[in-house]
This record gives C-alpha cells, structure tokens and sequence, in this order.
C-alpha cells in the first residue's frame, strides 16, 4: 500500500501534524476526552481525510456521521433490521469495498449493542477472498465494550464485548483496523482498549480516567494533569503511527458537519404571557387531528333470542309458494356475497369460535342464513372451509387481487387446519403489519395452547412456506415465500405476558 499521511492539523510549535495510515491500519487507535473535548470533531477529521485512500465502516450510535453519505459516497445502513440481515449486508459490504455509516441513531442501549456485534461478527467472518484493508471507526465504544455490566442484559454485553475483542485482538489479520472514541477509559473494557497502539488524548477531569491514560502514555502522576489543561480540539499524541514520544497538537477543520454540536446561546422569543400561553394550550394547524369519541353500538341480538323470534307464532302466515329461479343481475350477487362476509364476520366475533369444530361452525352459518332469509347457494362444506380460512385471516372476498389469489392457491396446499394461520401470516406481511403472536396464531388454528403457534411456524418454515426471524429486541418477522412479503416485528407473547410474581410457600 502507497504510504499516505493523513493531516491531522498542528503541533504546538505550529509544524504539520500528520499521522501514517498503513501504520494507523496495523497498529489500531484509541481516543479518549470527555464531552465537549471534540473527541467527534477529531474522528471526522481522520475519516475526511483517509476516505479517497480507505474502505471505511462507521459505527454511529447518535447518527452524527450520516452526513458521510453526501459528502464522500457513504452509503448509510439503518440497523434496525434483523441479525441475519445485517451479516449479510456486512458480508456484501467487504465483497464490494463499499464504505458504509451504520446508523443506530434512536435504538436503546441493548439493541445497539446487539446490533453492533451482529454487524461487526458479520464483517470478521466475511470469506477470505474479501479481507480488504477496512477501516472500523467505532463511536462512543464504551457502549458496546463496557468495563462492567449496566443495566443492559449479559448477553448483549457478551456479545458486543466478544464483537469489540475481535476486532482489536484479531481483526488485523483480515484486513479490519480498529479505532475506538470513548468519553471515559474507566468504561472502557481494559482488554479493548489495551490492544491499540495509537493513542490521542484529549480533555480529562477525572482522576481515574487522568490516572488511566498517564499510564497508556507512559507518563507520571504531574505530567498526567496536564490533561485537565486542554481545550476543545487540543488532544496529546503518542504512537508508531502519530509520534515516538508524547507530543501536543491541534486537530485542524473539518469539512462537513454533524447534527450535534457545541450549544450556542439564543435569545427567548418575544411574546407575551398571554400569547406563549395561546400558542401552548392551542393546537397547531399541522398537528394531528383528536381521535373522535367511540361511537356507542347496540347491543348485538342473542342467537337463542334470534330463534324465539322466528320460532313466534305469525297471523295469516301464506303457504310457501314454489317459486321459479330467478336470474340475479351482478349487483344482486355482489350484495349477497357481502352479506355473506358479513355472517361470516358475526361468526368470528364469537370469542370461542375459533375453538369449535368446524361441522358445528357451519350448521351455525346455515342458520344465519336462514334467519337473514339469505340462500346459501353452492357453498357446501368443503366451500365452507375455504371461506372460513379467509375469515380467520381477517379477509373477505373484497380483498382477493392476483397476488392474494395465488396466495390463497398455496395455502391450499396446506392441511385444513392449518391454512387459517398462513393466510393470518400472508396477510400480515402484505399489509407490512406487526407478525401475530403464538396466541393469536393458535386461535386461528383452534388451539388454545401459544407453543401451537410456535409449531405451526416451525411445520411451515420447515417445508418453505416462509421464513422467520427474530429481531435485536426478541420481535419475531415473518417472510412469505414466493412473492416476499414481510411482517413487521412483532412479539412472540402479547405485552403483559412475561408471568405472574410467584408466590412463596409459608414457612
């Protein structure tokens, strides 16, 4: 590789300070200053600088550096996704050399770690073929290399942790060159940050962070509080790629710019109590609208009531006629089938209905068709199945398209019982809602036991009716084979569900 030299800004003595890359990728970077020291500042420098010579990788946790992406060609990669879709990305990303912002702004604190370690894993294990020169610039690293456990769960922490190790311990020798930002070295995980060669340290407040880099730098208690000295963008250098002794500088400008940045004071509008206190109470023309009240239903009518009623005696009731079939025009078909639907949207609406039999289900529709005084036509009871199938899955004959068609030709495919839950899933993904969890799933098969659900995902991913995966945060995501449609992440266990407090036994 072409030896570059990438400008950092200025020593104290006003000479050029520069930094050898090929060394930077060898021997790895640490840098260290609290909030407000221009650790950020620092790191967009050196990633300016080496874009045209370096594949890059930025893990961003606040989305500071998605501004890569107009200004040098980034292509920025939103994390929320699954793990198995973000190792594939990190695998595309080293086959094609493209230089990429991960971007975990808005996640909580765990699934940024998971997130991170997914997206790490899947660039260490890229094929040997594509171990390209990479350069890893982790932000914030003591979010996901932490000293000790938070409040995040242990296996987030040993995932990210074992993802970090990797990268600093062994990454090297795929071509993966670590830098690392953190505010604080106490929480940092010391076998992290132990492996970096290169060290640039910016402003220092407290003793043991002071105490911690002295001893990385290799200097003395006096000469460590030196580092409380130093302003915003002033950090002390040290290694083969940086300098052979401990020298100040300065870090230069910076071409492009993040969302965050030093505050800057403005002055409070002028307004007057009674106008702030109008623009606060009254709602802005782009806000939403209000939801509006529930609209208050009647009660719906017993069935045992229904049946007193028809079953009453009637005065002057005529003999029925025989009657000559009728040539029914489309409007009148379209008005039965909705009628049809709608039998079909009572009998569902009975919340043990999804646990009858399905010859019980079918002599009530016979009797709401009665009732309605509504001919049921040719639907028999193998008809009867399919219509049930699309009523559990919550879609009426309004709702069949092409696609959905064929949908529905597949899931006949399926067993009886079964063909319910995949049209629940299909529809679900095709409307990009949230996956139904094991209860739901259940209840369209007629189970009420929430591992049936799960079975039925597994029978079905098994044979290649779709394919499912679980997100950072535990949320299942369902795909539907042969036309892609996918769930949104949704929870396995209705929310609420995690388990009663158990009771202890009198001693």
């Amino acid at each position: 590789m072409t030896k570059v030299a990438v400008d950092l800004g200025t020593t104290a003595t006003g000479e050029p300070a520069e930094m050898d890359l090929e060394e930077l990728l060898s021997t790895r970077l640490l840098v260290q200053g609290n909030s407000g020291s221009g650790k950020s500042h620092l790191f967009r420098r050196i990633l300016e600088q080496s874009a045209g010579w370096v594949q890059q990788a930025i893990i961003d946790p606040e989305g500071d550096f998605v501004s890569f992406s107009d200004r040098f060609g980034h292509v920025v990669v939103d994390a929320d996704r699954t793990p198995a879709e973000l190792a594939r990305i990190a695998t595309r990303i080293r086959q094609h050399r493209a230089s990429v912002v991960l971007n975990l702004e808005g996640l909580d604190a765990e699934v940024q770690m998971s997130c991170a370690a997914a997206f790490l894993n899947g660039l260490f294990d890229a094929d040997r073929h594509h171990w390209f020169p990479m350069l890893i610039a982790v932000d914030e690293a003591q979010i996901f290399a932490p000293a000790i456990a938070g409040e995040v769960g242990d296996e987030a922490r040993r995932v990210s942790l074992g993802a970090m190790t990797n990268l600093m311990c062994r990454g090297r020798k795929r071509g993966l060159a670590g830098m690392i930002a953190t505010q604080r070295l106490a929480k940092l995980a010391k076998n992290v940050a132990a492996e970096a060669s290169n060290f640039l340290m910016g402003r220092t407040f407290l003793d043991i962070d002071m105490a911690r880099a002295a001893d990385l730098l290799g200097l003395d208690r006096r000469q460590a509080e030196r580092f409380r000295d130093l302003e915003p963008g002033h950090f002390v250098a040290l290694g083969p790629a940086l300098s052979r002794r401990p020298i100040p500088l300065r870090i230069g400008p910076v071409e492009t710019a993040g969302r965050s940045g030093r505050p800057v004071l403005m002055a409070l509008p002028e307004a007057s109590p009674a106008e702030m206190a109008d623009l606060i109470f009254t709602a802005g023309a782009d806000e939403p609208e209000p939801l509006p009240a529930p609209v208050r239903r009647e009660p719906a009518v017993a069935t045992r009531e229904l049946l007193e009623r028809v079953s009453a005696p009637r005065f002057a009731a005529p003999a029925p006629a025989a009657e000559e079939p009728i040539e029914e025009d489309e409007e009148t078909i379209a008005e039965r089938q909705a009628r049809l639907d709608a039998i079909f949207t009572d009998l569902m609406a009975d919340p043990e209905a999804a646990f009858r039999p399905v010859q019980t289900l079918y002599q009530d529709f016979l009797t709401h068709c009665r009732l309605k005084r509504l001919s049921p036509g040719a639907l028999d009871l193998g008809m009867f199945r399919r219509k049930l199938a699309l009523a559990r899955a919550g879609v009426g004959s309004d709702g069949e398209d092409e696609a959905w068609t064929e949908v529905v030709a597949r899931s006949e495919e399926l067993p009886e019982d079964m063909q319910g839950v995949y049209l629940m899933l299909a529809k679900a993904a095709r409307d990009a809602e949230p996956c139904p969890g094991d209860e739901a799933l259940a209840r369209a098969y007629g189970s009420h036991s929430p591992s049936r659900g799960r079975f039925l995902l597994t029978w079905m991913a098994e044979r290649g009716y779709i394919a499912a995966e679980t997100d950072f945060r535990g949320n299942r995501v369902v795909t539907i084979a042969g036309n892609n449609w996918r769930t949104g992440a949704g929870s396995a266990k209705p929310r609420g569900a995690a388990g009663a407090p158990r009771l202890r036994r009198a001693t």
